[in-house]
């Protein structure tokens, strides 16, 4: 594996960003933003999981990025259950909906694919960043 120097070079943060960049065209659309709170929560959700991801990174040792995280897996189930919540609305399209809750079952993954990987090695503190997840 090559050296990680930035959180940007992380597959699961790249993956984080583009979810992000796809729930703001959905969330834009009449009907959906006239539903201001749940607009609101569904992007802080998408957002929180990049956020977490990148925090972590930046943290000085691998427990603190492991609690990061498990926090960005989590914010990564928030979305998938309010994508479900738009879908039982009407917000979505049944195509929008499988594309975008398929993209986050596989982020959840990922995130979990990393945090096993940085648990089975014995890297502690800054070296967490020679993993690419």
């Amino acid at each position: 594996m090559s050296a990680v120097r930035d959180f940007e070079e992380l597959a699961i943060f790249q993956k984080a960003r583009e979810l992000s960049k796809k729930i703001y065209p959905v969330t834009n659309r009449d009907g959906f933003k006239s539903d201001f709170r749940f607009v609101q929560q569904i992007r802080a959700a998408a957002g929180s999981i990049m956020d977490n991801i990148a925090e972590g990174f930046e943290r000085t040792g691998n427990k603190e990025f492991l609690n990061f995280l498990y926090i960005a897996k989590g914010s990564c189930g928030e979305v998938r259950s309010q994508l479900i919540r738009a879908n039982d609305v009407g917000y979505l399209t049944p195509e929008e909906f499988d594309e975008l809750y398929s993209e986050c079952r596989k982020l959840s993954a990922g995130i979990m694919n990393f945090i096993k990987e940085i648990k089975a090695s014995d890297l502690t503190g800054a070296k967490f960043k020679e993993f690419n997840g």
